[in-house]
């Protein structure tokens, strides 16, 4: 039966095969089919006309029937079932009932049954013999291949009640008769329990009952996926996880699980994409067929955002129509859900912008080869876990196409890195790609998800990565426009945290950021009404003769472009030594940061000075240090953020800071007390850095208790914040928007106060401020009440 549909100015024709619309293809004369994926062979068995759902481990015909496409094909890596969802059945899987195809092929083909048919062609045997060689052929020729583990039970079963009746038999030629039955049914037994089926199954089968299915859910689990996608997802609950935490992001079900007999955490994630009807996945099918075979330009892939409302648009017309010619009658809502879906595995990311979606989650972790081990992530309160996703080697390779479209940069055996960034409408996020050279088994992806909004001084105290009275001291020193690195490991939230200083530098100035890779909240600051201006760069690993400019030709552009702080997303080669440059000559009256991976002080000292080969003297530029890094548990299986040291560099060392004192800590963590403690060296003003902001400050200059006053103030202020968020229940408080507003609200307040009394009265200036929060607090409350 043909079906026409027409859509603007294009007709689709599709044929209907036995009530499924697909488009026009080729029947296939066996409902199987052996494909070769790499190095792998895949049985995909064809199974629309079913109108059981496929079911290994829930249907005995569906068992038996694979199990005899597995005789007639030979061993495979993967099985997969085609209906309106694929089903597969990994390679362990897969291997348990090869290994039972290959064992009855044997049996059959080999002469092991040459006892069997014998005893049948002798008339005597069979006489007296008769109803147990008719249940060993129902067991072998059925049960065998529907029911392993009930073939192996009846078999043994069987074989008691032989070896009982022969105690009683005194015919000599009965007795060799069922001798050989008996080593038959023992032969058979003991190749069946050496299975690695049997085996699996082996602390299940006390009081287990031949034909009872539910034995086999201990060892089936097939992934799924609807027609239209190509990764995979496991979609039931793990029969042994404890569920510790569940929550919705949009219509997305997460549940987190752990395991009495692993340190691993599940994040399991049920997607609307897996909850559609079946008409619903018919229209997306016959859509995503259509879709595909527009291919977007070069050009319209450096505007994701554009193309994703041009395919939005499109697909909403499109998915009216189909469902119009079907007489489906989807409501608006439900035609909009479809389209989402659609767009998202079209010119999208698929399920990656399902976790994404997940605030969350920090990190996103896609291994090779695809398709054999699950997608991992870094959940913000669960630390690592691995998914119920797993992509396959298609959707891998339609990543990197896109990956290497929207950012212009290569990804090929000669070049086999690509660094970027992704911004899509539920996040926007950093992905690192690596290929075959570097990696020997394809395609493999790292995703660092982006917070919506920037990190702000207040976030990160209620995170506990800083306490109120570090937040003061960094505000203090952003203000005093030092010089700051920001070093950390990888995954330790020194970008983040460069960000948050972003937000203590006062609107009035201009900013200009610097990054390979955009990371640092540019956007949204400029949004904010911040001055500030993105300069994008080539990664270090870019090869000679990219059009793109080099990190040490941005950072002395800079120079040029006038009287600006510079942000440095991450100093990696020889950009440092421009960036020194800028320390001492271009941008000394401005805050100078960046971030660089270094454990401590001295690493980064290490770093800079012999690996990247930046002068000594020109180190000393650096004023501040602040150290970032994870810490861990005692049992290993949790993490968390931490700012472990804010360390001063101070200028009268020759050769080497750590031996001659240029390393002064101003803050240090105390593990104990899970906080950022003051040195002695603070607390008595013993700070050559403090000391130098303070001399350009009237009212602090030469006053240590003036200066100390001032940092306790801003900690106050930030710590009040907290506080009042946390009362309120309003994690609005903390973020950005308010944020800048208080800072702009405190630097107003202490001119006028100083201009009022003459001098910087920090109770009168705090509370000014507390009135001005009471204020906006209120008015807040008055228009969510409304």
């Amino acid at each position: 039966m043909a079906v026409t549909i027409h859509i603007g100015l294009y007709t689709y024709a599709f044929v209907k095969y036995s009530g499924v619309n697909r488009l026009a293809e080729e029947e296939k004369s066996s409902d199987y089919e052996l494909i070769k994926e790499g190095d792998e062979s895949i049985l995909k068995i064809d199974y629309e006309i079913n109108l059981n759902i496929p079911s290994i481990e829930d249907d005995s015909t569906c068992m038996a029937r694979t199990i005899e496409r597995l005789i007639e094909t030979g061993p495979v890596g993967k099985i997969v079932f085609l209906q309106k969802r694929d089903y597969e059945y990994d390679y362990s899987q897969t291997q348990l009932l090869v290994e039972i195809a290959q064992l009855y092929k044997s049996l059959v083909k080999e002469g092991y049954l040459h006892y069997f048919q014998t005893l049948l062609s002798d008339s005597y045997s069979a006489r007296v013999m008769g109803a147990s060689l008719a249940k060993f052929q129902e067991v072998f020729y059925r049960t065998f291949k529907s029911d392993p583990a009930g073939a192996y039970i009846e078999i043994r079963r069987l074989s008691r009640q032989e070896k009982i009746r022969l105690k009683g038999v005194s015919d000599q030629r009965l007795i060799s008769e069922y001798n050989k039955f008996i080593k038959l049914l023992d032969y058979i037994g003991d190749a069946l329990e050496k299975t690695q089926m049997i085996q699996a199954l082996s602390p299940f089968l006390a009081g287990f009952t031949p034909g009872d299915r539910r034995i086999y859910n201990n060892i089936f689990t097939p992934t799924t996926k609807p027609d239209f996608m190509y990764t995979r997802l496991m979609s039931t609950y793990p029969s042994n996880g404890e569920e510790i935490e569940s929550y919705n992001i949009g219509e997305s079900e997460v549940t987190i699980f752990k395991f009495s007999d692993s340190v691993k955490n599940l994040y399991h994630i049920f997607p609307p994409e897996f909850k559609l009807s079946e008409e619903k996945y018919e229209i997306l099918d016959i859509a995503r067929n259509i879709l595909a075979e527009y291919k977007p330009s070069k050009e319209e892939f450096i505007n994701p955002e554009r193309m994703r409302d041009v395919f939005y648009k499109v697909g909403l017309d499109l998915v009216e129509e189909l469902s119009t010619s079907k007489n489906y009658g989807f409501t608006q809502d439900e035609i909009k859900e479809i389209v989402d879906i659609l767009v998202r595995y079209t010119v999208g990311f698929g399920l990656i912008e399902v976790l994404l979606a997940d605030e969350k989650i920090q990190d996103i972790s896609v291994n090779s080869p695809m398709g054999q081990t699950p997608i991992f992530i870094v959940h913000q309160d669960f630390g690592d876990c691995y998914t119920n996703i797993y992509p396959t080697k298609t959707e891998s390779e339609s990543w990197a196409t896109k990956l290497r479209l929207m950012s212009g940069r290569p990804l090929d055996e000669a070049n086999p890195i690509l660094d970027t960034e992704v911004s899509l409408s539920v996040a926007s996020t950093r992905v690192s790609v690596i290929t075959s050279p570097l990696n020997p088994t394809g395609l493999a992806y790292s995703f660092r998800r982006h917070r919506d909004e920037p990190w702000t001084l207040p976030l990160f105290i209620k995170a506990g990565m800083i306490d109120p009275l570090a937040a003061g001291l960094i505000s203090f020193l952003v203000d005093g426009t030092r010089t700051i690195l920001v070093c950390g490991t990888r995954s330790s939230g020194k970008t983040s945290f460069l960000g948050s200083l972003l937000v203590e530098i006062m609107r009035r100035y201009r900013i200009i950021t610097i990054e390979d890779t955009l990371e640092l909240p540019s956007k949204q600051l400029i949004k904010e009404g911040y001055n500030l201006q993105q300069m994008k760069v080539a990664g270090a690993l870019a090869k000679e003769g990219s059009a793109e400019v080099t990190a040490t030709d941005g950072i002395r552009a800079t120079l040029r472009l006038g009287d600006s702080a510079l942000f440095v997303g991450e100093v990696r080669s020889q950009e440092a030594i421009a960036l020194y440059e800028a320390m001492r000559v271009g941008a000394a009256a401005n805050v100078v940061a960046g971030t660089i991976h270094a454990e401590s002080p001295y690493g980064v000292f290490d770093r800079v000075v012999n690996d990247i080969g930046v002068p000594r003297t020109s180190f000393k530029a650096t004023d501040l240090i602040i150290v970032a890094n994870p810490i861990r548990s005692a049992s290993g299986t949790r993490r968390v953020r931490r700012i472990t040291q804010i360390t001063e560099v101070r200028k009268h060392w020759e050769n080497d800071p750590m031996l001659e004192g240029g390393f002064v800590d101003l803050m240090k963590y105390d593990v104990e007390s899970d906080r950022l403690l003051p040195s002695q060296d603070l607390i008595n003003g013993d700070s050559e850095i403090l000391k130098a902001v303070a001399g350009n400050i009237r009212g602090l200059a030469g006053n240590w208790d003036a200066v100390w006053d001032n940092i306790t103030l801003r900690a106050k202020i930030k710590q009040t914040l907290v506080e009042y968020s946390d009362n309120l229940k309003d994690l609005a408080l903390l973020e950005a928007h308010f944020v800048i507003l208080a800072n702009d609200m405190f630097h107003n307040i202490v001119e006028e106060v100083q201009n009022e009394v003459g001098g910087l009265d920090s109770g009168r200036i705090f509370f000014e401020w507390e009135e001005w929060l009471k204020r906006e607090v209120k008015k807040r409350d008055i228009k969510t009440n409304k």
